[in-house]
């Protein structure tokens, strides 16, 4: 009896080694499958909005939202920007100037129309209108298409090309620039603007107009340096 006794205890012993032994084997696979998802998480940084306002290279930015690009000779061609277009989102209408009229730098050169609202825009030049785009004159919706290509509106005879250059601001200057109006843009949001941007992204199309209309010629005049 004794010695069935001693088998029995050697056969259990043996019994509990494999079962520590087999335990012991589990928690290191464990360990190993599940070794990435205890890897610290890399937090990834917000895109910037930035790089949500298109800043070519080839134009020229003046300070109220609007552009010139340089054509042959003595001409150029004017418009509003991306983050102006974004910020009214597509206009119900444009009062451009006749051709003949003259413009001045930093003056009300035309207006697009919010629901029957103007919203008065800066002339980028000094110079004689010589050409308006008819095409968006009857759409005014391509300005938000292609601000600085189709949604072009006119052609201004300037001075001189260097004229033309002065206190308009391109390249690191115009992206520099662009990034301080983002900055204000982003102490506006959670008070005038309220919630623009729904997704946690980049603002919605037309976010000014979660303004009453009454609150548009304020931001107009904050944003767009607008009279």
């Amino acid at each position: 009896m004794q010695s069935m006794g001693g088998d029995l205890f050697a056969t259990k012993g043996l019994e509990y080694l494999i079962v520590v032994a087999y335990l012991a084997l589990l928690a290191g696979c464990w360990r190993f499958v599940r070794w990435p998802a205890s890897a610290p998480v890399r937090s990834v940084a917000p895109r910037p909005m930035r790089g949500w306002f298109d800043v070519p290279e080839n134009v020229l930015f003046h300070q109220g939202h609007t552009w010139a690009a340089p054509e042959d000779g003595d001409l150029v061609r004017v418009g509003l920007d991306d983050f102006a277009q974004k910020l009214l989102g597509v206009p119900s209408g444009l009062r451009l100037p006749a051709v003949g009229a003259r413009l001045r730098q930093g003056e009300r050169g035309w207006a697009v129309q919010l629901d029957g609202h103007d919203i008065g825009m800066l002339s980028p030049v000094d110079g004689e209108v010589v050409a308006v785009n008819s095409a968006v004159a009857e759409r005014p919706e391509l300005v938000s298409r292609g601000p600085y290509d189709e949604g072009w509106l006119m052609k201004v005879r300037v001075p001189s090309q260097t004229t033309a250059r002065k206190n308009l601001l391109a390249g690191p200057l115009a992206r520099a620039w662009m990034d301080r109006t983002v900055e204000q843009l982003r102490t506006m949001r959670a008070g005038e603007l309220g919630i623009v941007l729904p997704d946690g992204g980049f603002p919605v199309m037309g976010f000014a107009r979660v303004l009453a209309p009454e609150d548009w010629d304020q931001l107009a005049q904050r944003l767009l340096l607008s009279d």
